[in-house]
């Protein structure tokens, strides 16, 4: 017997284990198998097929959110300017405001500083016209109290008052 060189009986018997096991096996086994693997290939592919689907939604997703990022953002410039169009009219009103209420209070201080200088001014012109009255009484008492000098001024004042009106025509 060698070991390398089987005998025709031992080969006979293995050939009929053989068919049998394979008979058994493509009866019973092989239909289970490839059941299972055509529904693991069913499962993949279903996984496949959904994964596309998904992406494919993602991607729908992604561009509505792209889409409403931009209508935001052309929403938020579009407020931005109306609040900076807002924001300067509300500073020009104010600044015209100010502008008219300055001018109204400088009219009305103007208006009282000249009133009060021409009430100044009316109040030193009666005290320089009762000071004038007060020297003027003074010096002609004084230049009046000799009788001689009173005639003469006398005579100079009526010579004065003729000649005036002579002047004014």
């Amino acid at each position: 017997m060698s070991f390398l060189l089987p005998e025709a009986g031992l080969l006979f018997w293995m050939l009929i284990a053989f068919g049998v096991v394979f008979f058994i096996l493509y009866k019973y086994g092989f239909p289970v198998i490839t059941s299972m693997i055509d529904e693991r290939k069913k499962f993949i592919d279903d996984a496949l097929h959904n994964a596309k689907l998904a992406n494919e939604k993602l991607a729908g997703i992604e561009e509505q959110s792209r889409q409403i990022l931009e209508k935001a953002n052309a929403e938020q410039v579009k407020i931005l300017r109306e609040a900076v169009v807002v924001r300067d009219n509300i500073i020009k009103e104010a600044h015209e405001k100010a502008e008219a209420e300055s001018a109204r209070i400088v009219a009305t201080a103007r208006e009282q500083i000249r009133q009060e200088k021409d009430e100044v001014l009316r109040e030193i012109r009666a005290q320089v016209a009762e000071l004038s009255l007060a020297i003027a009484e003074k010096v002609i008492r004084k230049e009046l109290s000799d009788g001689n000098v009173c005639d003469e001024y006398m005579n100079t004042l009526l010579d004065e008052a003729f000649e005036a009106p002579k002047d004014k025509k």
